[in-house]
């Protein structure tokens, strides 16, 4: 195998800065921006060529040339702010799409204990509904200059026709102004709380799903259903607070600007009578006004989208700020050149307790295992079978204690060329919802033949049934057309006998084979283990039985190595395991 250096992983993205991210596309959003300002200069234009049509009418001048130009004002405004919106939305879509992006890669290269803490479901509703939160910072973030601009011109022009009528109009929308500031104060913790229980129901209904062959075979649906009922309840209650905060702004924005209606037009028609307005200032100071209204509004409940946008944004940088995996150092680190006559791996006095665990999982464990041939890990369940060998593929790392693999600490392995030299089959075999083709050849360095394919599937008696599929390796699995348990399995060890790792790690291999698959199964462990090391979590006592060795786990201690006779000889544990037939997986 070259010893090249690995592809270096990316580092973890810096927090989501809102301004980098509406001014990624500066030339489309200053056209944008530009034809927006260009509908409000045209909306503006509007009153004052009616002042001058009203005009026209009270001294008998001909109306076309006011008429064309108020007509065409209004087209030319339409045009531009439907050129505006459309390309604000395709900017915001964009912006939604790097987010969603940058949020998924983030989350797959996040630490198995993180994601499991965090659940699939929360993770996802940061990916979802997030993300159209987000969204909407665009439109908000154009809307509430030119609500700004607009509403500071039509003013400019209202104290110009009538500074009076335009003091009595601030005046009216003052009070307004500071109602709406306490109701968007609430609304953005309102926000995270939706989310945040958008997220709880996703994660426990995606769960749920998961586990429906169990729920359907033990009657557990009425059970689950209540578990989902509590979430979905909770959801309605902070929701509907959330309703209620947003039915407030319209109505508060409505009785504010019936007020200042009512009180202009009062002072106004004072003001007309004695004299001191023209009834057409008047009548376009009005139409400026019913102008002023709709930006007031876009003003009011802009502000509280932008608030749902900023809860949003939090969360989707409390995910962007979680550290991955992948050690910053390896990005100036190589990968080390495995050393011949070094051990695969060797555990000195490694231990690891699970997060909240009361003792721990793995207490002091020392042992190596040869660079080729089998290696069995037994022992009862919990015993911490399994949680060796996510050790070994770093999943997890040590609480304390040192881990060899191919004779360097682990330390100085850079995550993705260590993985390059471990293939790691599951418990659950789990295949991508990706075609045949592509499962059977993940982690490989170099694209597998059609002829390599097919010989591994050969290899575990599962040619047949790849052939039988709808396009054969190139079928999508998952979904319509999926594998049975016992072919996952299949597909898996195949995948395996495809890789070309140095270390094989198989988490309860045998578990679902039948006599005959089985033998199949012995016979890809003897070709792997010819050139490779091969750790194996034992489920049947045939896999220990042709183990050249043998570890003995017994409550997260190691009891004993050897071979199998050697432990049935002077382990008691073992003696025990083996008289019991309750070879399991932890």
């Amino acid at each position: 195998m070259a010893d090249e250096p690995a592809p270096r992983a990316p580092r973890t993205p810096g927090p989501l800065r809102l301004r980098r991210e509406l001014t990624s596309e500066p030339g489309p959003l200053t056209v944008a921006l530009v034809l927006a300002l260009a509908a409000t200069a045209a909306t503006l234009a509007l009153p004052l060529f009616l002042r001058d049509v009203i005009t026209d009418f009270s001294s008998h001048h001909p109306l076309g040339e006011h008429i064309a130009l108020m007509c065409g004002a209004a087209v030319a405004g339409a045009l531009t702010q439907a050129a505006s919106g459309f390309l604000l939305a395709r900017i915001g879509e964009r912006m939604a799409y790097r987010l969603r992006i940058t949020l998924m890669e983030h989350a797959l290269r996040l630490p198995l204990p993180v994601v499991r803490t965090q659940g699939t479901g929360e993770l996802a509703a940061r990916i979802t509904s997030d993300a159209l939160l987000l969204r909407q910072i665009v439109d908000v973030a154009s809307q509430l200059p030119l609500a700004t601009v607009t509403i500071a011109a039509t003013l400019g022009v209202m104290v110009w026709i009538d500074w009076v009528l335009t003091v009595v109009t601030l005046v009216s929308l003052s009070a307004l102004t500071l109602m709406v500031m306490l109701v968007l104060r609430r609304m953005r913790a309102n926000v995270t709380g939706q989310q945040e229980a958008v997220g709880h129901i996703a994660q426990r209904f995606t769960a749920n799903l998961e586990a429906l062959t169990t729920i359907k075979a033990n009657r557990a649906e009425p059970l689950a259903g209540r578990a989902l009922a509590e979430d979905a309840e909770r959801l309605r209650v902070v929701s509907l607070e959330g309703a209620r905060l947003g039915t407030l702004i319209p109505a508060v924005l409505t009785l504010g600007n019936q007020l200042a209606m009512i009180a202009v037009i009062l002072t106004g028609g004072a003001r007309l009578a004695a004299g001191d307005i023209t009834a057409a200032a008047f009548a376009a100071f009005l139409l400026y006004l019913l102008q002023a209204i709709p930006s007031v509004n876009t003003l009011a409940t802009g502000l509280g989208r932008l608030q749902s946008g900023l809860a949003a944004r939090d969360r989707c940088n409390d995910l962007l700020l979680m550290p991955p995996e992948d050690d910053p150092a390896d990005e100036e680190r190589t990968a080390p050149t495995p050393l011949p006559d070094a051990p695969a791996v060797a555990f000195d006095s490694v231990s690891y307790t699970h997060a909240g665990a009361g003792r721990p999982t793995l207490e002091g464990i020392s042992f190596t295992t040869a660079r080729t041939g089998l290696t069995a890990v037994v022992g009862a369940s919990g015993a911490g079978k399994t949680t060796t060998l996510s050790l070994i593929d770093r999943f997890i790392r040590p609480s304390s204690g040192t881990i060899t693999v191919l004779g360097h600490d682990m330390r100085h392995w850079p995550l993705d060329a260590l993985r390059t030299r471990i293939t790691y089959v599951d418990q659950a075999f789990t295949l991508l919802e990706a075609t045949a083709r592509e499962n059977l050849q993940l982690g490989r360095t170099t694209p597998a033949t059609d002829a390599e394919l097919a010989g591994a599937l050969d290899a575990v008696g599962l040619g047949d049934d790849i052939a039988r599929l709808p396009q054969g390796l190139d079928t999508h699995l998952g979904r319509e057309t999926d594998l049975s348990g016992g072919q996952r399995q299949r597909m898996a060890l195949a995948r395996a006998l495809l890789s070309d790792a140095e270390i094989v790690l198989l988490d309860e291999p045998t578990s679902q084979l039948d006599g005959l698959n089985e033998q199949r199964f012995r016979t890809i462990i003897e070709e792997l283990a010819t050139t490779r090391a091969v750790i194996v979590v034992a489920h049947r006592l045939t896999t220990v039985q042709h183990a050249e060795h043998v570890i003995m786990l017994d409550e997260g201690t190691v009891t004993d190595t050897g071979n199998h006779p050697t432990l049935l000889a002077r382990c008691a544990p073992y003696q025990r395991l083996i008289a019991s037939q309750a070879i399991t997986g932890s």
